[in-house]
């Protein structure tokens, strides 16, 4: 083991420092969102919370669960999430694998036109009479089909299967009588873990953050995605149903709003947070695989 030298123990230490300043400072306001959600409002306005919560209190939780439009968002958007990620991971799947294939002929035709609408779309307006037209209008659908496969992550994960899977196993399951569908069910799909699980994840977290779809498409408000009534209460501060009441006063009201806002924020960031441990482990490996150029 070579020791290092002075110069090496200062680059790590001056490394390890700048990183540990970017944790903070990225780790911090979400932080500071989980302790004010739980605190006291005027503690939180008062600029009294910085590092513990103030005066527990779970109110803003309360309110929130015991609103039903935010319940019937969070349960639409897990919905239009399971099902939008499923379609996009069998789609990319089913246009990585031929692309991969050495033995597919006009493959690079065929991926020169996908990357070609990376750079050139038909435009909001005509997407949106496409969609008309086909009667998806207010439904699941709209949200869904138009945006059913992101040609990037096609590319990423035909890299991966080149050069993560040789090409020789392929044909020797070839030899042995395996057909197309068998080779892609029974040998790539098994050894494709890490670039599946970074597909499902960039997938699911863009289904989940998204709004603009829905603002567009969807005119019944029980359809709404958790992420529209995040907008309407965190920026047109829609959220009379949770606190207006008769009894409360002015400031009281203004208080709790501030403590929604925070659980709201919370609530809705939750499960993205809890699925990134389950997947991190093949992050990396699927990312820098997948990325590079054969």
């Amino acid at each position: 083991m070579v020791k290092p030298s002075t110069g090496d123990r200062i680059f790590d230490f001056i490394n390890h420092l700048l990183l540990a300043l970017v944790l903070v400072i990225v780790l911090y306001p979400l932080f500071f969102v989980a302790i004010a959600s739980i605190s006291d409002p005027s503690a939180v306005v008062g600029g009294e919370v910085w590092l513990w919560p103030k005066d527990l209190t779970f109110t803003g939780y309360e309110k929130v669960f015991a609103n039903k439009e935010i319940l019937g968002g969070y349960l639409n958007t897990i919905i239009y999430t399971a099902v939008g990620t499923a379609v996009n991971v069998v789609m990319t799947i089913l246009a990585a694998y031929p692309l991969s294939r050495k033995d597919f002929n006009g493959r690079n035709v065929i991926t020169a036109l996908f990357v070609f609408t990376m750079f050139f779309s038909g435009g909001l307006i005509p997407t949106y009479l496409v969609v008309k037209s086909l009667g998806m209008i207010n439904t699941m659908w709209a949200l869904i089909i138009p945006n059913a496969v992101a040609i990037w992550n096609i590319i990423i994960m035909r890299t991966f299967f080149q050069q993560s899977i040789p090409h020789e196993v392929q044909e020797s399951a070839q030899m042995d009588g395996c057909g197309n569908i068998r080779i892609l069910l029974k040998i790539v799909l098994p050894l494709s873990l890490p670039i599946l699980a970074v597909m499902t994840l960039f997938y699911s977290v863009a289904h989940w953050n998204s709004y603009f779809s829905a603002l567009i498409y969807l005119t019944e408000r029980a359809k709404y995605p958790l992420q529209l009534i995040l907008r309407e209460i965190l920026i047109q501060s829609n959220m009379q149903d949770m606190i207006q009441t008769s009894e409360e006063s002015l400031a009281r009201t203004i208080m709790e709003a501030e403590s929604i806002k925070y659980s709201v924020v919370i609530i809705a960031n939750l499960p993205v947070l809890l699925l990134y441990p389950f997947l991190q482990r093949y992050f990396v490996k699927g990312m820098v695989i997948g990325a590079i150029k054969g």
